[in-house]
């Protein structure tokens, strides 16, 4: 069972990037899966997610409008897409999967149930 997070980058502020996680060992349409972040000395944030009942796509108010969150269930990969990118995105952000629903709560996002996560990728927005 494994995630694999790639495309990450440094990108002008303003600018997109688009994030990928393949998973392998497991099927990602079983899961309810979802993008975190986290920027040095702060904690982990919900930053956007799918949940696996319905395919609702939930977004923290940071990020909502400008990130989108996707999977192809043909290539058993979530993605990303980041655009309008700002400074404060800079962060280290994870993908993970999770066994129950995703919801937003106060203006982030959760994911309940056990998470597997995978290794994170560096994004670094900077001028």
């Amino acid at each position: 069972v494994q995630l694999q997070a790639s495309g990450g980058g440094e990108v002008q502020p303003g600018g997109s990037l688009r994030l990928s996680c393949a998973a392998s060992g497991f099927t990602l349409d079983d899961y309810s899966i979802g993008w975190f972040r986290q920027a040095p000395g702060k904690e982990r944030e919900g930053v956007s997610c799918i949940d696996k009942s319905d395919g609702s796509t939930y977004s923290a108010d940071s990020v909502k409008g400008r990130f989108a969150i996707s999977r192809d269930n043909a290539e058993n990969t979530m993605y990303l897409q980041m655009s309008s990118l700002k400074p404060e995105d800079s962060a280290v952000y994870f993908c993970a999967t999770a066994h129950d629903d995703c919801k937003a709560v106060a203006g982030t996002i959760i994911l309940y149930g056990k998470h597997h996560w995978g290794r994170g990728t560096q994004v670094t927005v900077s001028s």
